[in-house]
């Protein structure tokens, strides 16, 4: 079996991964380069196999998504030869792989199996942060719970200090007028 080209690392991939729409996406002119395909082949194997491409595997960016990612990601940098007819899809963990199959090139599933890995990595990254971010909400409230408990007993004590002395009777004679 011939040695293709080396696919990209994990790591490339995690960097082409973004946050849009609530989503964790790639782009489709990351996912073409990754691929081996031409932007124009991938765009136009997703039209012949627009029904493989729900809503939730793929969505085109809006302008000012667009305009915005242009400005954060060097892929959608202005220029000579970069200039886009169209606005780009953007592929979720499921359309990029949907995306593969329907390429059908051996380049495609191999880097499919990479961009899983990549989105699965991110996952785990991400859930990691939430445990930890749960353990600490607790140990918070631990500590919250024994900060109240020190409180009443430190308040307890205050009033035991400040309660004043019963009031003391007089001793010695009453003074008589006469009368």
């Amino acid at each position: 079996m011939p040695k293709t080209k080396t696919l990209v690392p994990i790591e490339r991939i995690e960097n082409k991964i973004y946050l849009i729409r609530n989503h964790k996406v790639m782009i489709d002119t990351d996912l073409a380069m990754m691929y081996g395909v031409t932007v124009k082949r991938l765009n136009e194997q997703v039209r012949r196999n627009i029904t493989r491409f729900p809503k939730d595997f793929i969505f085109q960016l809006t302008k000012s998504e667009y305009d915005f990612q242009r400005s954060q990601i060097a892929t959608f940098e202005k220029g000579k030869g970069r200039y886009r007819k169209y606005l780009p899809y953007a592929f979720t963990e499921h359309g990029a792989v949907m995306l593969a199959s329907v390429l059908n090139s051996r380049i495609a599933v191999e880097a499919s199996i990479q961009v899983v890995r990549a989105f699965v990595k991110l996952r785990e990254v991400l859930s990691t942060h939430k445990e930890l971010a749960t353990k600490f909400q607790l140990l918070e409230n631990k500590f919250d719970k024994h900060d109240d408990e020190i409180q009443a007993l430190f308040e307890a004590i205050r009033q035991l200090m400040e309660t004043p002395n019963p009031p003391r009777r007089k001793i010695g004679y009453k003074r008589y007028d006469g009368e």
